[in-house]
């Protein structure tokens, strides 16, 4: 059978509203995970058993288990639990996003928090800081600069898992072509230029990333 990529051009505007989508999906579960992870990982560093437990389990969960699986989870599990029909597909995959997304994030701050010099929060407290101001002040800002590349591979790898969520038929980009296809009778072209569209948006954060990490290290330097 010939190639013929001219069957895509029709559809290229619901190709360009599944990217966008996707790229929504993704800088929120990252952003939102973002902030669950950071809080996660100060509950893993506190030393208060019941936080740490709870921290502990809310990372193992999310970290080793299918992706796959939590959607099914929250897509139909949990609306039988609690007695109602479905929740919407976009709450569904944002929530579940969200949270396997916080539970990298977490691991990452965490890592990123412990590779700060134990002498850096000595040196705050000693100059009447508190744990707390010690931490925001001083680790946070330097933990975080460590923090930027497995970020960035957490947002890269994030928005390719996003394309699970069109199990749910929830239609980001995945879900675009797989309509495509149904209606076009073709399967190599769209789903071609949806793995383009994916590389494109993925090498474009690579080096998003790397301008971000060489614009960091600069002011380490000069520091």
């Amino acid at each position: 059978m010939d190639l013929d990529f001219t069957v895509v051009l029709d559809y290229l505007p619901m190709l360009a509203q599944g990217t966008k989508i996707t790229v929504q999906l993704t800088a929120m579960a990252v952003g939102i995970g973002t902030v669950i992870g950071l809080f996660m990982s100060l509950m893993r560093l506190s030393g208060v058993k019941p936080l740490v437990l709870l921290a502990k389990i809310y990372t193992d969960f999310f970290r080793g288990t299918p992706l796959l699986v939590q959607i099914f989870l929250f897509y139909y599990g949990f609306p039988q639990l609690l007695g109602v029909q479905s929740f919407p597909r976009t709450l569904a995959g944002i929530i579940t996003l969200s949270l396997n997304s916080g539970a990298y994030v977490a691991e990452i701050f965490r890592a990123g928090i412990q590779s700060i010099h134990r002498g850096q929060m000595e040196a705050a407290r000693s100059l009447g800081m508190t744990s707390a101001q010690a931490m925001r002040y001083v680790v946070l800002p330097q933990a975080f600069k460590r923090c930027i590349p497995p970020l960035g591979n957490e947002f890269i790898a994030m928005l390719k898992d996003s394309s699970l969520v069109s199990v749910i038929s929830l239609q980001e980009l995945m879900q675009t072509g797989r309509i495509i296809v149904g209606r076009s009778y073709r399967a190599f072209e769209p789903y071609i230029v949806v793995a383009l569209i994916y590389l494109v948006m993925t090498m474009t954060i690579s080096q998003l990333v790397s301008y971000l990490e060489r614009v960091f290290g600069k002011d380490d330097q000069s520091e």
